[in-house]
């Protein structure tokens, strides 16, 4: 799996599909620090091939209500039900929020 390096423009976030931004097949490890919707929020998943990615915040929407991908830095993914999870600590949850980004650890 590739992680995403580039920004999407509005336009290209339209056309690409949101699912190529998800992760799924996970397994929880770590502490649980939360929930959201009714689903535990994980500190650390590990997808299939060991992988790990730590929780750092909550995936923003668009104004038409799909994930705001636009707003993932590089090395972010979401997790349903909508938690943004960063690969290998690329994306510090101390950086300063983007924009609609809630539930920061600190």
């Amino acid at each position: 799996m590739r992680l995403h390096s580039v920004w999407l423009t509005s336009k290209a976030s339209r056309r690409v599909p949101t699912e190529y931004f998800v992760l799924a097949n996970l397994r929880e490890q770590g502490t649980i620090i939360g929930r959201l919707a009714g689903h535990p929020i994980a500190d650390t998943v590990v997808d299939a091939r060991g992988r790990r990615y730590q929780f750092v915040g909550v995936a923003p929407r668009d104004r038409t209500g799909r994930f705001d991908v636009e707003a993932l830095r590089t090395g972010e993914w979401i997790v349903q039900p909508g938690l943004i999870y960063a690969a290998d600590g690329k994306a510090s949850p101390s950086k300063p929020p983007r924009r609609g980004r809630g539930l920061h650890r600190s």
